[in-house]
């Protein structure tokens, strides 16, 4: 019975596997170059490169730069006619929309400073519901000067942001298939246990010398076993970060009603008005705000600087500013807000200690956004990322292995078809993304739309990578490999050493200067990084080689009772 299990586990494991694969492998890869999305940010925007700071002065700085934000044009044309009731009158002038909220928000990470304004719509359809229009902005610290909104965030605004809704934001069609694919990983990971009921062995049982499909399934059973823990938990805390917003949003749907009664509850109990008193009144001392929330933060022994401040009700009677701590001490994200009376800056309401759910709660979230100060942890992101990739990639190549023959014969091209879709998803998307960086690096600075032609770079390469696996992936259909694994890896290779040296050339930023001269690791790692991969890839490509000379000769025949085979059948 036992057996009989174990084998019907074999279906749901290997076609969720394959259906879904492709898109964890993007979910994966970019989740882990994230890990280092600011660095990376520095990379791609030389103007950046410069030390972390601290949250300047909000009276000083801050504050005439808020009071210039104008609301996003985008997302006026968007939102503005869904929030605003025609029934009313006519839609405010988006220049003319009145400023609700500031907001500035920075890490441990960032040299540059995001802030923004939520505009309030005067005339909503649901006074009680969020009816903001948004504008941004993102300055350097130091000066105050503004880093132009063109300039792509290539780490934090698209790789990022690649590995939990592929960038496709229409509908939020991207979260959703990101949602599926990781409840399917968890049905995957429940079946690949139960198939491998000698799960500690495959901890040491890895045969590189033996042909391909033996040594594939043994690297896919090897990477999947050591970092089991780390796909299980992402899977998971990833689904309950989205859930509340978007998969089950009960609190702006079924509940909403119940939702803004608890927001009305809160407000009285904790002395945070939750609407605008209608009455004009001036802004205090911000910055001496800040003053008192640090001393308050010392006093409990947990001395800081701020990571977050908003302002809420901007000119209003009830106003009040909320400064968050930063978090980048602990796991858990920003806390210890403290919250002050805008027009006198007494303080209203200090955040008390969390609950037991609560604590569960932030902890998990901060695991997975992973926003605290500890390198080697953060490196050990990196390779759980990556480990997934192998155990994905591995098992595609499995599955190609193990049907290849039997479809050649059969004159299917179903093995050419899964076969160049892997191609494409494993080493195309390494290439898609280092030619991004190639590409950010050999347009000018001052182009016009630089982040919309570096976006247009990344798909198009990507495209292409597609197109190159599919044309030359006729030797599969005689059961032979794809060459273009061996050809896109050498790709890899050379965009790889191009990034490095662009950056040299239009930088001066070398790895001598970045390493000891005038160190600056931000962009050092990622051009290490970049020729670690160099390294990575022509390894790779050369044994792919070896593997095509070897896959000429006589398939050696598979031995008996290999039952761990059997069961990925």
């Amino acid at each position: 019975m036992y057996d009989d299990l174990r084998k019907s586990m074999t279906w749901p494991h290997t076609w969720f596997g394959l259906v879904v694969g492709f898109v964890l492998m993007v979910c994966f890869f970019f989740g882990a170059l994230s890990v280092f999305d600011r660095e990376i940010d520095r990379w791609a925007i030389p103007e950046t490169r410069f030390e972390p700071q601290p949250m300047p002065s909000f009276d000083k700085m801050l504050l005439p730069i808020l009071q210039r934000v104008e609301p996003d044009e985008a997302d006026y044309a968007a939102n503005m006619p869904k929030l605003h009731d025609a029934s009313q009158g006519p839609m405010t002038p988006r220049l003319e929309l009145p400023a609700d909220e500031y907001w500035a928000y920075t890490t441990h990470r960032d040299p540059v400073l995001r802030m923004g304004v939520g505009f309030g719509v005067p005339l909503a359809k649901d006074p009680d519901g969020h009816n903001h229009i948004h504008g941004e902005v993102t300055i350097d610290p130091r000066t105050g000067a503004i880093v132009p909104d063109d300039a792509l965030k290539i780490g934090s605004r698209w790789f990022y942001p690649l590995h939990y809704s592929l960038n496709w934001t229409w509908k939020n069609l991207g979260y959703w298939i990101v949602g599926l694919a990781g409840l399917t990983m968890l049905v995957a990971l429940v079946t690949g246990v139960i198939m491998h009921r000698k799960i500690f062995r495959e901890f040491f049982t890895f045969r590189p010398a033996k042909h391909t499909r033996r040594s594939t399934l043994d690297l896919h059973n090897l990477t999947g076993v050591v970092a089991l823990p780390f796909h299980f938990f992402f899977a998971f805390t990833g689904l309950l970060i989205f859930g509340s917003w978007l998969y089950f949003p009960a609190g702006s749907t079924l509940l909403e009603p119940l939702h803004h009664q608890h927001e009305v509850h809160e407000a009285a109990a904790t002395g945070l008005p939750h609407k605008a008193a209608g009455v004009p009144a001036p802004m205090a001392s911000v910055d001496a705000m800040v003053v008192e929330a640090k001393r308050r933060w010392a006093a409990r022994d947990m001395a800081g600087e701020v990571g977050f401040l908003q302002v809420h009700h901007v000119g209003d009677a009830n106003s009040y500013v909320s400064i968050f701590r930063a978090g980048s001490d602990r796991v858990a994200l920003v806390g210890e807000g403290i919250h002050f009376k805008a027009s006198t800056g007494e303080v209203l309401y200090e955040d008390p200690p969390r609950t037991v759910v609560s604590e569960i709660n932030e902890f998990l979230t901060g695991l997975h956004l992973q926003h605290f100060e500890h390198w080697l942890l953060r490196w050990l992101y990196v390779l759980g990322g990556l480990l997934g990739c192998v155990c994905i990639a591995t098992g595609f190549v499995f599955f190609v292995e193990r049907r290849k023959q039997r479809h050649a014969e059969a004159g299917s091209q179903g093995s050419r078809v899964v076969d160049a879709l892997a191609v494409s998803t494993v080493t195309g998307m390494v290439i898609a993304a280092i030619g991004m960086l190639v590409a950010n690096r050999l347009l000018p600075a001052d182009l016009a739309g630089k982040g919309d032609w570096e976006k247009i770079a990344f798909w198009g390469i990507w495209a292409l990578a597609l197109v190159h696996a599919l044309v030359r992936s006729g030797p599969v259909a005689r059961a032979r490999m794809n060459p273009a694994w061996r050809e896109q890896c050498w790709a890899i290779a050379a965009l790889a050493v191009a990034a490095v040296g662009l950056n040299w050339i239009t930088t001066g930023d070398h790895l001598i200067k970045t390493m000891l001269t005038a160190p600056y690791w931000a962009v050092a790692g990622v051009d290490l990084s970049l020729l670690a991969s160099v390294g990575i890839a022509a390894w790779s490509a050369r044994k792919l080689a070896l593997r095509e000379q070897l896959g000429a000769q006589a398939r050696p025949a598979q031995p008996a009772g290999d039952t761990a085979e059997v069961a990925h059948v």
